[in-house]
């Protein structure tokens, strides 16, 4: 087994520190670009974000959904048109300060885009014929935060999809939203390794503008919930605000009842994050030797290490043929794959690639030549093996797959762990301090600065992150088997969860 290297700061016992110093030591991101809140995001975090956003791409569009591009820009009158949205968003617009159009409209860079796909379905959604209407746009959005920035986790540029989707009825819109949970799930979860919570959130901390949100919660290892994909179902009035409606089949509607040949259509939206959706990869799976990337992420999956000496006619040229012929083995089966030849001692070379987490490292000399074999060395169990040479691409695949479900399963047994159900407000504060999703019987999630919710918002400092819903059923919680409020002791109308966050 190769030796243990550290960065000499414990995840365990200061996640901050650790988490900036891997940030910059493995060259996924860097700070010094001089604005706060903005990031460079540098070549090795790019390829992580790159294979993230194929893999939502292939996803979105399996499920019908069509790419766009929009402009950045967002005139002043979008927002104006639908009050609860403006309230909601005007806090975080950057606008632009000079006026680059010919009206009076100010320029805003987006928040996010309803409002600019919404202007463009009026026109785009003339009939039934048009819906459903799905589309999505890969793209940055722009909040002008102004609490602490912490790179890739609260920042004021987010790298993320957002998908827009219009249907003929309120229960086809709400399958979608169910469609959007189980898409965090099978991708985020299943295939990122990142567990989540699928939260309906309190009235108070809806998308505004909303008839609903569920938010996708997830814990770092300091406790701090960071909220990942979200989709809400958008609220009518939104939508009428912007003029939306289209004709219905006629043979549905009575010749006595003309003015209802013209509905109005159902909206829903989702917003998964990527450079939020990275930070909790790398939180989750690093450890005290760099990053642990799930190999379906990994910018390259395997890297070679050749071994020989520099005397010409000796065995190393028997080795340089056999790597060239691995490395196109590798390549031809769709695996990322990079042979480190340079000049460095052997043992910066591990260092190196265990501390940017490359799942696999394969080494092959003159003593793996002799075995018809090479050395292979798994990152996250850091132990080294013997593989044979034959039959390298599919050995890979398969011990890649193994990988993944070890990440993920080791995340899942940890999240399980960071959600407690708590009696009383006692065991909810100790909860929290202790890191912890606090699940508790709660009076009210429909009024914001209630006496229940201002005192695990305000006093605890925590957030009350909604009721569970599911990709079967968006529910709000009534219904569940509740007793009393741990706050007030009146009798309870749902469960919910809590935890402090960024």
């Amino acid at each position: 087994m190769a030796k243990k290297v550290t960065f000499n700061i414990s995840k365990k016992d200061n996640f901050s520190e650790w988490y900036s110093e891997i940030l910059a030591k493995a060259e996924v991101t860097d700070l010094r670009y001089g604005v706060k809140g903005f990031v460079v995001i540098r070549p090795w975090g790019t390829r992580i974000i790159d294979k993230m956003y194929k893999i939502y791409e292939s996803a979105l569009r399996c499920t019908g959904h069509e790419p766009a591009i929009f402009p950045a820009v967002i005139p002043e009158g979008n927002f104006l048109k639908e009050s609860s949205h403006v309230e909601g968003f005007a806090p975080d617009v950057f606008w632009l300060d000079k006026d680059c159009t010919s009206g009076d409209d100010r320029l805003a860079l987006r928040p996010t885009s309803e409002t600019a796909f919404y202007d463009l379905y009026g026109l785009w959604i003339r009939s039934y014929r048009d819906l459903p209407m799905k589309m999505y746009q890969r793209c940055n959005v722009f909040r002008n935060e102004t609490k602490a920035t912490r790179p890739l986790i609260r920042s004021r540029e987010f790298h993320w999809i957002e998908s827009h989707d219009a249907f003929a009825t309120k229960k086809d819109a709400e399958a979608q939203v169910q469609d959007d949970i189980r898409m965090t799930d099978e991708i985020m979860h299943k295939i990122f390794g990142v567990p989540f919570l699928p939260m309906r959130r309190p009235e108070w901390d809806k998308f505004p503008g909303a008839e609903y949100t569920v938010g996708s919660d997830s814990i770092l290892p300091d406790g701090k919930v960071i909220q990942q994909p979200s989709t809400h179902l958008i609220s009518q009035h939104f939508v009428k605000a912007f003029d939306l409606k289209f004709a219905t089949r006629a043979s549905q509607v009575p010749s006595s009842r003309a003015k209802e040949k013209t509905k109005v259509p159902w909206l829903t939206c989702y917003g998964p994050c990527m450079s939020r959706m990275l930070a909790s990869v790398i939180s989750m799976h690093g450890d005290d030797s760099g990053l642990v990337l799930p190999y379906t992420l990994a910018p390259y999956q395997v890297v070679i290490i050749p071994f020989g000496n520099d005397k010409v006619g000796s065995r190393k040229s028997e080795v340089g043929r056999v790597v060239e012929d691995v490395q196109a083995q590798l390549l031809s089966e769709y695996i990322d794959v990079k042979v480190d030849d340079s000049d460095k001692r052997p043992g910066e070379k591990f260092y190196y690639w265990e501390m940017k987490g490359v799942p696999f490292r394969m080494e092959i000399g003159e003593k793996e030549l002799e075995n018809d074999e090479v050395s292979l060395f798994i990152r996250d169990i850091r132990e080294k093996i013997s593989v044979s040479i034959r039959d390298l691409p599919e050995t890979i695949k398969n011990l890649g797959a193994e990988y993944d479900e070890r990440l993920l399963a080791r995340a899942d047994e940890d999240f399980e762990g960071r959600v407690v159900d708590c009696s009383s407000k006692e065991e909810i504060k100790r909860g929290l301090e202790d890191g912890k999703i606090c699940r508790f019987d709660f009076c009210s999630c429909e009024k914001e600065g209630a006496g229940c919710a201002e005192f695990v918002e305000k006093e605890l400092s925590a957030r009350v992150m909604g009721t569970l819903a599911s990709a079967s059923e968006v529910v709000d919680g009534r219904g569940q088997k509740v007793g009393k409020c741990v706050v007030c002791g009146k009798k309870a109308i749902a469960k919910v969860y809590a935890g402090k966050s960024y």
